[in-house]
């Protein structure tokens, strides 16, 4: 057995062998769903950045830097600003509601919030989470067929399969509790790989005498582009920061908190693995520029393994190819499971007014979780899109979907129901649009836009019923 497989094995052992130890703490549906609200801040804040950054991250991201350069700097302020507004502005209040009002879900969250119009935007939000998810699902399983294939030689058909049997398997077993401690242990990974690979690839660079100066377009912090079209490139990399406060599978990590005390030790906590993370996932691109010329790769995105198995001991690289795996594997693992409450609870259970045991409920969820793993492994078998692309679609999507109805209702006391099915609406119907009209996409990013569209929708149709008596069965005040 080569060193290698080695690595990857003990990997894939660990996770399962972590999920096993939590399927006996799976008694309830709100263990399945939230974990009981009971986790620390380690393991919630560690799971949060996980379940937050995806195949994007060790794939996606690298590759972009290796074919635009430094114009991608953008996208790594962003994000890293991303993060810390959606801990101070989103966590602490959305913790304090959810648990106020019960909810173990964000549709369930509006439902019981805003009352008359509630019920219509739990089914609207678990709609809006299916569609989208099913992209963002796919992309996971897409990553996993690359780095098999890359690292093993496995076909990437084969890779799907195997990515797709293991991360539905462990979720499955033991839900939010086997999520969030295998999260632990990916997102260390993860931070390892982000780490220790940019230093080495650094170090092979300076041992070829090569320096990680560039020139020409990818020395250009705007793509070498000038006018309009340098602003829109930059604005296109800082919106997706905008995304991070309407993510449902990392802004259900606050809802699990045991403690609101905690999420203050949370932020400092999710800052430092972010920062590091980021930065490293650049360098790995810029190196990758340098070290391997053009027509190394059929596909920019397996760059990173390829890095790896090419600078690192073959159980060490067994290991840290493994962190793309645990991308991949700790945020579709959460997707599967947001998906899964979408469905069974918010429309089976609480829509539908399907009334079973605790233990049928979390018997269908598991049934629920098979189904839309199954659903994801065949749209990544037959789908020919980039991960970043598809990741992207997604996330501007759910981001701009929940992000201001989010935001809104925690902090704009005039914000009604019927304001935040529209934004909810607004924000997804924007997205699809906007990004399958490339003129438009190519003017300003469709992040951007639909997270603005949305957040006007919610404010004015909020306004609408503030001065039409007539409407206020759906008005709701919320809290500052």
């Amino acid at each position: 057995m080569s060193p290698f497989l080695l690595g990857f094995i003990v990997y894939l052992v660990l996770i399962l062998v972590t999920a096993s130890l939590t399927l006996r703490m799976n008694k309830t549906q709100a263990d399945f769903l939230l974990a009981g609200r009971r986790l620390n801040v380690w393991v919630a804040t560690l799971s949060e950045r996980a379940s937050g950054e995806s195949a994007w991250l060790l794939l996606g991201l690298p590759a972009a830097a290796m074919t635009m350069g430094l114009v991608e700097s953008w996208t790594v302020i962003g994000i890293i600003a991303g993060i810390g507004f959606s801990w101070w502005a989103v966590a602490s209040g959305l913790r304090r509601e959810t648990e106020k009002y019960q909810a173990l879900t964000l549709p369930e969250y509006f439902a019981r919030r805003f009352g008359g119009s509630g019920q219509m935007i739990r089914v609207v939000a678990a709609l809006i989470i299916i569609f989208f998810y099913s992209f963002y699902v796919s992309a996971q399983f897409n990553g996993a067929g690359k780095v098999l294939h890359v690292t093993l030689d496995l076909p990437q058909g084969t890779g799907i399969a195997i990515g797709a049997v293991i991360i539905i398997l462990y979720t499955m077993m033991g839900g939010f509790f086997a999520v969030a401690w295998t999260d632990v242990v990916q997102a260390l990974i993860m931070f390892s790989t982000l780490v220790i690979l940019p230093i080495v690839a650094l170090t092979e660079l300076s041992d070829q005498g090569l320096s990680l100066e560039a020139s020409g377009t990818m020395a250009s912090w705007t793509g070498g582009k000038t006018g309009w079209a340098a602003v829109a490139a930059i604005i296109s990399g800082l919106s997706w920061g905008l995304g991070y406060s309407g993510q449902p599978h990392t802004v259900t990590r606050y809802m699990s908190f045991k403690k609101i005390e905690q999420i203050k030790k949370g932020r400092v906590v999710a800052l430092v693995w972010a920062v590091p993370a980021f930065l490293g996932a650049m360098v790995i691109g810029l190196v990758g520029y340098k070290l391997y010329p053009a027509g190394t790769f059929t596909d920019s995105e397996q760059l990173m393994p390829f890095m790896a198995t090419q600078l690192l001991p073959g159980w060490l690289a067994g290991i840290f190819v493994s962190g793309a795996i645990a991308a991949m594997m700790s945020t579709a693992d959460s997707q599967l499971l947001v998906g899964t409450s979408a469905i069974a609870e918010d429309i089976l259970h609480r829509g539908l007014g399907i009334e079973l045991s605790p233990k049928r409920l979390v018997l269908m969820s598991r049934l629920v979780t098979l189904g839309l793993g199954a659903a994801g492994f065949l749209l990544a078998l037959y789908s020919d899109k980039l991960i970043f692309s598809m990741v992207s679609y997604a996330w501007s999507g759910l981001g701009s979907s929940f992000g201001p109805a989010i935001l809104l209702t925690l902090h704009w006391k005039k914000c009604t129901g019927r304001g935040v099915l529209a934004g909810m609406m607004t924000g997804a119907a924007s997205t699809v649009i906007w990004s399958n009209i490339d003129f438009l996409e190519n003017a300003i990013s469709v992040r951007l836009v639909s997270f603005v569209l949305a957040s006007l929708a919610i404010v004015i149709f909020s306004l609408l019923d503030s001065k039409s008596s007539s409407r206020n069965e759906g008005r709701a005040e919320c809290p500052t």
